[in-house]
Order: C-alpha cells, then sequence, then structure tokens
C-alpha cells in the first residue's frame, strides 16, 4: 500500500490529507469521498507515517515471539465445543463458555473474538479465518461443512479426532528419537572433555619423542590444538550456521524445497522413511475423513495439503487436483505423482468403481499408519548398530591415539 500527501482546498483554506492507496488515482477518490466539496490541488507520494511503522513494526514483533498454541489446549477446546453443541448449546454461548474457562488466554482471546463476531452476524467459518494459522485449513474445512450439514458437534468431533491422531504420531516420534539424540549429545561432550582435559597431559609427553607419530595421535593432537585455539569460534559458527539454516528454511521458499527434496532422498537413512510415512499418514488421514463427510474431492485435496510440510511432497501433491481437472480419475492422477505404491492405487480404482472412495481411503490410511508405526517402534534398533559404530571408533581413536606412542617408546626403552 503506498502513501499520498493531497493538497486541497476546503472551505476556502488550503490543507493536507493523507490518502493510503494503490495509486494516484485511487487516492484522489477517497480524498473526494471524504471532501466532496473539496477541490483537489496536488498529490504527492510521501512516506508511511510513524504510526503506520510503529504498528507494523509491533505486529512483525509479536509474530516472531508469539507463542505456538499447544495442541492439547486445542483438541481440548474443540471436544468441549463438540460436547456442548451436540447438547443443544448455542454456538454463541459456547464458545463464551469455552473462552471463560479454558486456561490458554490466547485461545481464550481467539473464542471470544468469533463469539463476537458471530454475535455480529458472521459466520463461524469467516470468524476462524482470521485465525487459519493458528487453527489450520483443516479446522477452517470442517467449520465450512458444519455449517453445511447443520452439525457443528459431529464436523468438530471429528476435527479433534483428526489433531488427536496427528499429535499422538508427532508425541511418539518425539520419544522415539529423544534416546539417540541424548547418546549422540553425551557422545559429542565426552568426546570433547576427554581432547581437552586428557589429551594435554599427554602433549608435553609426545612432544619429546624424536620419532614420527602414529597417525591417530596426531589426529588427537590437531583435534585438541583446534578446540583450544579456535572453540568458541567453532561453536559461534555451529550456531549461527544452525540458526540460518532455520531462518532461510521457514523465510525462503527455494532453500525449503531444496531442503525437503534432499530430506526425502535416499541420502537420509530412515529420517527419509519417517518424514515421507508420516506426511503421506496426515495427508490421507484428513482426505479420507473429508470425503467421508461429504466434501467434494476438489476441496477435500486443496485442504488436505494445509496437512503437508514438505515442500517437495506438497509440490507432487498439488498436481493432483490440476490434473483431476484436467479429465483424469483420482488414480490416475495420483499415480502420476509417483509418490503411491501400486497396491494402493489398485485399492484408489477398486473405491472409484464400487463408490465406496471413503472407505478405501480409510484403508489406505491404516496402511501409512501401520508403517509409521513400524518403523517409529523399532527406530531404536535401527539406530543402536550406527551408535554403537560411532562410539568404538571414537574410543579407538583416542586409545590408538594415546597408547601407540607408549608402546613404541616401551619398545625403544627395550631396544636400548
Amino acid at each position: 500500500m503506498n502513501y499520498f500527501n493531497v493538497s486541497i482546498l476546503h472551505k476556502g483554506k488550503k490543507q493536507i490529507e493523507l490518502a493510503e492507496a494503490d495509486t494516484r488515482n485511487k487516492a484522489k477518490d477517497k480524498i473526494k469521498l471524504k471532501f466532496p466539496h473539496a477541490i483537489i490541488i496536488n498529490i504527492e507520494p510521501t512516506s508511511p507515517p510513524m504510526s503506520v511503522i510503529f504498528k507494523d513494526f509491533t505486529i512483525w514483533f509479536q509474530k516472531i515471539f508469539k507463542k505456538k498454541i499447544n495442541m492439547n489446549d486445542k483438541i481440548s477446546t474443540i471436544r468441549q465445543i463438540s460436547v456442548m453443541t451436540d447438547a443443544g448449546i448455542p454456538i454463541h454461548d459456547t464458545l463464551n463458555d469455552v473462552a471463560l474457562n479454558t486456561h490458554n488466554k490466547q485461545l481464550g482471546y481467539i473464542y471470544s473474538d468469533i463469539s463476537n463476531d458471530i454475535d455480529a452476524g458472521r459466520s463461524l467459518s469467516d470468524s476462524m479465518g482470521k485465525y487459519r494459522e493458528e487453527f489450520g485449513h483443516v479446522a477452517l474445512a470442517m467449520a465450512r461443512l458444519g455449517e453445511r450439514t447443520g452439525s457443528i458437534s459431529s464436523s468438530f468431533g471429528k476435527l479433534a479426532d483428526i489433531f488427536e491422531n496427528v499429535r499422538d504420531n508427532a508425541a511418539k516420534f518425539k520419544k522415539a528419537i529423544r534416546y539417540p539424540l541424548i547418546t549422540l549429545a553425551a557422545m559429542a561432550i565426552a568426546f570433547t572433555v576427554l581432547i581437552m582435559v586428557v589429551v594435554p597431559k599427554f602433549k608435553a609427553i609426545f612432544e619429546q619423542f624424536q620419532t614420527e607419530l602414529p597417525l591417530p595421535t596426531k589426529i588427537l593432537l590437531g583435534i585438541e590444538y583446534v578446540l583450544s585455539n579456535y572453540g568458541i569460534l567453532i561453536l559461534i559458527a555451529l550456531l549461527g550456521g544452525i540458526y540460518a539454516i532455520i531462518y532461510f528454511y521457514k523465510n525462503d521458499d527455494k532453500f525449503k524445497m531444496s531442503m525437503d527434496k534432499i530430506l526425502i532422498s535416499k541420502k537420509f537413512y530412515l529420517i527419509n522413511k519417517v518424514i515421507f510415512l508420516s506426511t503421506m499418514h496426515k495427508y490421507s488421514l484428513v482426505f479420507s475423513e473429508l470425503i467421508r463427510s461429504g466434501i467434494p474431492v476438489s476441496d477435500a485435496l486443496q485442504t488436505s495439503l494445509g496437512m503437508v510440510d514438505n515442500a517437495a511432497i506438497k509440490q507432487k501433491l498439488e498436481s493432483v487436483n490440476i490434473n483431476i481437472k484436467r479429465g483424469l480419475s483420482l488414480s490416475e492422477a495420483f499415480e502420476q505423482t509417483g509418490l503411491f505404491e501400486n497396491m494402493l492405487l489398485q485399492m484408489i480404482r477398486a473405491g472409484e468403481t464400487s463408490g465406496q472412495l471413503d472407505l478405501m481411503l480409510g484403508k489406505i490410511t491404516e496402511y501409512y499408519d501401520m508403517q509409521f508405526q513400524d518403523i517409529i517402534d523399532n527406530l531404536s534398533t535401527y539406530i543402536e548398530p550406527i551408535l554403537m559404530f560411532f562410539i568404538a571408533l571414537l574410543v579407538l581413536l583416542m586409545a590408538l591415539g594415546i597408547f601407540m606412542p607408549m608402546w613404541d617408546l616401551g619398545k625403544a626403552v627395550k631396544g636400548g
């Protein structure tokens, strides 16, 4: 949006009015609407006023530091709305009651604002649309469905089920990955302490040797030298690199696309499968629920994309709706993506032929869930050999690096 200083002659006095508009002509129309009998003398572009700049900065600042709504609180309030509306309580009263009783202040404000909008004549879905970022595309789609069918209770009940499923799988993945991450962190700390504390004590002895030091010893001494002299810089660079990756991943679409393609490639052992299965499960879960609820296939496909975080997978799934509009069947459009196994495509074809697409999509969701649960349940088993290999490698490096020169010294003494 641009800003213009519009000079006008109004009631015999010259004055300057600030107009916010896309173009000069629109700025002129705004001023004419505000001052019908005024004569416009001049229109000049200007910079935004400080109040606008401050407001934009405040919004930007709040967006950065705004806390993400806790999923458990969100599910709890959605479940309450489902139960209360099922009991026949009007949606306006329901939202007010939920806003008063939730301990999450952010959710309390949101539901109170939605309730006020409904009281002013707006629909539930339109009111929730202001909080798309907080609720997500699926919540808005289920709200529209509830309005269309007249059953807010049923729609919000299904929405709570979807969110619970997504939450449980995310929690299970975090729990499974916690052990490997703690082990890796402990290994890194232990190795750093040994390098910084133990190696320097042997360094003076090694320097007295007149013979060539073994390669493992040279590696240890090199690591010790780098950490002693540049450790802080390395730590800053490491933290800065991690921050830069996260920042560009969130703000640069091209960088995100490149990273997401790498994450689901065969280069990333296990991670690629976990991301793929988790994404496809969420996508198929929402898609099947929306189809089962009676939402048109095109709308369901578009809404389900809101559950896909990986840009590379999302790009392929976006083509499904496009190909359906070109005349392809759902199974043919899914086949074009290259994401679905032949068995799953046959199930979709059978569902389209028999008119039981929602049933087949439900089975596909169960299949992805089974695959995801299997890899999560056995994650430790898959990762343990890799962790043991790295632990053995570090222990071997430390042992050989310290004791090989000692053995050489012992042989020299015996030889002497």
